[in-house]
């Protein structure tokens, strides 16, 4: 199951990439230049497609999980029922036998083991269920640019406001940290004992060096400021 992934990211003191360095050469960890990659699709269709795969997580996994499951499952059978065509004892457990036992069930089974069994089915059915209907994101967002598909990590984008937050605030690296994800932006900061904190002051540098990036989806933008206060140096 793929949620909207979080990022937590503390801003360690330096300059990330900013959101208006594009074209193919890119700095940092986080920036990818999806447009200019060898053999990627052209036009705006194509760029559509690069985007999507950039920002999509792969269901790969859980396709691989399933697939293995129901081979297993059905050469299991097809072994058992094999054997007992040619008059040979069953390798694990006769298929009639197995049969039998489930449709006597919950009788012959200790009602914890039975619990278990359950809620182990019921977690992989839900796993599974999960991952076809939900949509799977990654911690990505896209940056606006005319001329090539930018696809941004949310952690490089808490980096650069964790960065504009502290240095409104007037705070030390240590007492700043942000979480990103698709929808939201979450500011947490402990302030200095005794030095008056504006919130709303934060959350507007906040707020303008998100439009300064302009990731799409814009998050909206939250500030949590702790009771407690740090001492200061």
């Amino acid at each position: 199951m793929s949620h909207a992934a979080e990022r937590h990211h503390r801003d360690a003191g330096f300059h990330e990439p900013g959101p208006h360095a594009h074209g193919p050469s890119t700095t940092g960890s986080g920036y990818r230049d999806a447009g200019t990659s060898p053999g990627a699709p052209t036009g705006a269709a194509g760029m559509e497609k690069v985007l999507a795969r950039e920002t999509s997580s792969s269901r790969a996994t859980a396709s691989v999980i399933a697939a293995v499951l129901v081979i297993v499952l059905c050469g299991y059978a097809l072994l058992e029922t094999a054997v007992r065509a040619v008059g040979q004892p069953p390798w694990l457990v006769d298929p009639q036998t197995a049969a039998d036992r489930i449709t006597a069930l919950p009788d012959g089974i200790t009602p914890l083991l039975l619990g278990v069994i359950g809620a182990v089915l019921m977690a992989a059915g839900l796993f599974f269920f999960l991952n076809a209907i939900l949509p799977g994101r990654r911690a990505r967002h896209v940056l606006a640019d005319p001329r090539a598909a930018v696809v941004v990590d949310d952690e490089v984008i808490a980096s650069a406001l964790a960065r504009r937050a502290r240095l409104a605030a007037n705070v030390t690296r240590e007492q700043v940290m942000v979480v990103v994800s698709r929808r939201q932006v979450l500011v947490n900061i402990r302030p200095t004992s005794g030095v008056p904190l504006r919130e709303a002051e934060v959350r507007a540098a906040v707020e303008a060096e998100l439009r300064e990036m302009a990731p799409s989806p814009l998050p909206d933008v939250r500030v949590n400021l702790a009771s407690a206060g740090v001492i200061g140096a």
